[in-house]
């Protein structure tokens, strides 16, 4: 997992989201692009996309220190794990209708969100998240 972090923009090489920083502001205000209503300092922008890398990346599924480090990221954007899972869900099922929709071409390939154990007889229910997931596993 690698951030490229520039004055005005944050990326990732592992997932099509990022922060940009807003123009024409005195004070360095930053916004994510799943979450773009929330104003941020650069710190929180960065732990946002810290968490969102850590939300894609399927090879964490299973890793508790993974799990506390989202919840830590999540905690300092004010917001909840599972929020921010069905946030980026959200944004991965607009990138796919938008590539069925005839004559739209893009090149973006979005992981899936990772923290979720969706699959046949996992005791974690869909709509867990890095903080309750230890009550189940």
């Amino acid at each position: 997992m690698t951030l490229d972090i520039t004055a005005r923009a944050m990326t990732s090489d592992l997932s099509p989201e990022y922060a940009f920083r807003v123009v024409g502001r005195r004070e360095r205000e930053w916004r994510l692009s799943w979450l773009p209503q929330q104003r941020l300092s650069r710190e929180q922008a960065q732990a946002g996309m810290e968490l969102d890398e850590l939300l894609s990346d399927p090879a964490v599924v299973h890793d508790e220190q993974a799990h506390l480090a989202a919840a830590e990221h999540a905690a300092r954007l004010g917001i909840g794990v599972d929020r921010v899972v069905m946030l980026l869900a959200q944004r991965l099922a607009e990138r796919l209708y938008l590539d069925l929709e005839p004559g739209h071409t893009t090149d973006v390939e979005a992981p899936i969100p990772a923290l979720i154990d969706s699959s046949p007889g996992s005791r974690t229910p869909a709509h867990a998240g890095a903080r309750s997931r230890h009550l189940w596993g």
